[in-house]
């Protein structure tokens, strides 16, 4: 199959569905429904996504006990504890992530909720990412997801109360440090982030 267009929209795929795939243009799975990728990321997306990464693999180059990546790279969000990738629904690709239980590493990806997501919103994604991917963030247990508006040069910083529930960071903006709740020593400079 090499067009996302002919597949059924009302069935509910699975991982091992997404794996025999052929698609020219990226995809996610969530909850069981396919979405297109936005097309490739603008420059401005792309020069964030570049000053976030060099932050962010330079924290974490130093620790051994977690690992960053970075886009193209599938995040496995089974529902329950199932590690059957036929049971598993959500496949996404986040902009920038980091995993500490590094058994959750595979050569697939990762299969389970990292530690820390971060997403950089694009005009054509900004609605599944505020609403479809935030519930299933939410639901799998990620502990902090960050979600970067370039048009706005704003983060917004959610992080997982013991209720197992988002909760919101007050806004920043281009002036201001990024603290992480989950890694209390990394620091990301906005303005370098969002000036470069």
């Amino acid at each position: 199959m090499t067009n996302p267009s002919r597949l059924d929209a009302d069935k509910q795929y699975s991982y091992a569905d997404y794996l025999l795939w052929q698609f020219k243009e990226r995809v996610e799975l969530i909850r069981g429904r396919i979405f297109k990728m936005s097309p490739a990321p603008s420059t401005t997306h792309q020069k964030v996504s570049r000053q976030l990464s060099l932050q962010l693999f330079a924290f974490f180059d130093k620790k051994k006990s977690c690992e960053a990546f970075s886009a193209p790279f599938d995040v496995r969000l089974p529902i329950g504890n199932t590690r059957k990738d036929d049971e598993t629904f959500t496949v996404v690709q986040p902009d920038l992530c980091v995993i500490c239980d590094l058994d959750k590493l595979d050569e697939k990806g990762c299969l389970g909720a990292p530690d820390l997501i971060i997403e950089i919103l694009s005009p054509g994604n900004s609605k599944r990412e505020m609403r479809e991917k935030f519930e299933v963030y939410e639901e799998s247990g990620v502990q902090e997801y960050w979600l970067v508006n370039p048009s706005d040069k704003t983060v917004l910083i959610y992080v997982l109360n013991d209720d197992r529930e988002f909760v919101g960071l007050q806004p920043l903006t281009e002036d201001q440090i990024a603290r992480s709740r989950t890694f209390p020593e990394l620091e990301i400079r906005l303005n370098e982030v969002f000036t470069k």
